[in-house]
């Protein structure tokens, strides 16, 4: 069974995790007024969470209008100290063209590793 941190106030306790079942889909990312890094696009939508696990992984509907199939899986796993993060993009066939594809990533970049981060004073 895994293991999270728990709070930090005055100690290194660890708080065991349970099996927890799947969130319902709720709504976007875009919920913290006081941090719009969501900058969309004239050809995105804002996304839905789709899907959410505690701890580990979160997923969203699309960003795009041209690629209404497309969804974004963020797993995390804890590290010494931080928390990586990997994002997965997934799209039903056919394929996006190269170019297509390439202003998906681009786009999932500037989103997550530029406007998010930013507004955590990274």
């Amino acid at each position: 069974m895994p293991t999270r941190p728990g709070p930090r106030a005055g100690g290194s306790s660890r708080q065991t995790e349970t099996a927890r079942p799947a969130r319902k889909p709720g709504p976007g990312p875009h919920r913290q007024a006081a941090r719009p890094w969501l900058q969309l696009l004239d050809d995105e939508v804002e996304p839905l969470v789709l899907d959410s696990h505690e701890f580990d992984r979160v997923v969203w509907s699309t960003l795009w209008l041209k690629r209404p199939d497309a969804r974004l899986q963020f797993d995390l796993a804890d590290t010494d100290g931080g928390t990586d993060l990997r994002w997965t993009l997934y799209a039903d066939a056919p394929v996006p063209d190269p170019a297509l594809t390439g202003h998906m990533r681009k786009r999932v970049n500037e989103i997550i590793n530029a406007n998010l981060r930013y507004t955590y004073g990274q």
